[in-house]
């Protein structure tokens, strides 16, 4: 079968230049890569075949003997050296696929900014912790100390690892790309270098208080200003407070994640506070005040209206949590509760009995309720 022409390949014009070659080599390499086309049997031959044809034309020299001779350019002895299609040869393909080797998968191995060596000061971690306040204090806001177990620099090399505060050095294994590659079989794979661990510099006099990593475990007591307002899942940064960074790198930040407690007599609801509140049932029938306690450790006197039933509400204005980083204040709501009586004595039954003869046409809810479940069962029986 006879071989494309390698601009037909890349799907490029005659006379395209060198950018526009490797734009195009790459944009085919990325597409017909065997890894992203696993359901496609072609995908290896059509690869291999771009490999070629990048192979010839991005070399001034082999590019000008194809635009003259075309494929006959390399065969017969007439180009000299290795033929561009010989990729049974593991370091030719080897050299070819490296082009497109940062393209597929750089962003998976970390590429950017000159190899590993860029590494060699990382950027502490991001630690987290749990604090739990009351309801009162997410109200005044309140100051807190805490204990903080993390990753310090280390005062004796002062962060840079090395014994003396001497600088590291290239690593040999990688020449300071912190990776290495190794060849198996049809694919280059890229990895870690084992000696400096990606670092691409290694330390050789090693600090002996941190043991070379610039940074040593220890617990950081912290001061934390604790907002009125907070609720839970409130997140707090503390830039800076998080672990030391790897060889003088700087500080991750310590989040500090807010679990408001339960309160026993207030329920919240974002700025809202709700608080339920029994009502004896002469109180709710003739009306009367009543004190409530408000989250600020006040209280309040309440006018109950007569005839007042079970679940009315009744809202007391800015008498709730305040808004987190505002000058707006929240409601305090009641819910009134009309409690029955209990253990009732021989008399206060005899009260209630008489009361109730008396009061037959005193309840306008059970009158309306009773004449439609007789609706209900007239309609059942019809």
């Amino acid at each position: 079968m006879a071989k494309r022409d390698y601009y037909e390949v890349l799907g490029v014009k005659r006379g395209a230049s060198a950018e526009e070659l490797k734009k195009a080599y790459r944009t085919k390499a990325k597409e017909l890569h065997p890894d992203r086309n696993a359901d496609n049997p072609q995908a290896e031959a059509q690869f291999k075949e771009v490999n070629e044809a990048w192979d010839v034309l991005k070399d001034e020299q082999k590019k000008a003997a194809y635009d003259r001779f075309g494929h006959a350019a390399f065969e017969g002895g007439m180009g000299g050296g290795p033929r561009p299609g010989g990729y049974g040869q593991q370091g030719d393909f080897a050299s070819a696929f490296s082009d497109v080797f940062e393209d597929l998968f750089g962003d998976f191995m970390g590429r950017g900014g000159g190899g590993g060596g860029r590494s060699r000061a990382q950027r502490g971690s991001d630690l987290r912790y749990n604090m739990r306040v009351s309801l009162e204090e997410a109200y005044t806001g309140v100051q807190k100390t805490i204990s903080v177990p993390t990753s310090v620099t280390c005062d004796t090399c002062h962060g840079s690892g090395a014994e003396g505060g001497a600088e590291p050095v290239t690593c040999p294994t990688c020449n300071g790309m912190g990776k290495v590659r190794a060849q198996q079989g049809f694919f280059t794979i890229e990895r870690t270098c084992p000696q400096c661990n990606g670092m691409g510099q290694i330390i050789k006099n090693p600090c002996r208080t941190c043991g070379g990593q610039g940074r040593i475990q220890k617990e950081k007591q912290l001061s934390v200003n604790i907002p009125p307002g907070v609720e839970t899942g409130t997140r707090i940064r503390l830039a800076g407070e998080g672990e030391a960074g790897l060889r003088g790198g700087p500080n991750g930040d310590l989040y500090i994640f807010i679990e408001v407690k339960e309160h026993p007599l207030f329920q919240r609801d974002g700025v809202h506070l709700f608080c339920r509140v029994p009502v004896s049932m002469p109180t709710a029938a003739l009306g009367g005040e009543i004190e409530v306690p408000t989250i600020d450790g006040g209280k309040v006197r309440v006018k109950i209206p007569a005839g007042a039933q079970s679940g009315k509400q009744m809202r007391l204005r800015q008498k709730g949590m305040p808004a987190l980083r505002s000058s707006n204040t929240g409601d305090m709501v009641i819910e009134l509760a009309v409690e029955t009586p209990v253990n009732l004595t021989s008399r206060q039954r005899e009260l209630l009995r008489e009361f109730e003869k008396l009061s037959e046409e005193n309840n306008p809810e059970s009158s309306s309720f009773f004449s439609k479940v007789k609706g209900f069962w007239d309609g059942m029986k019809g």
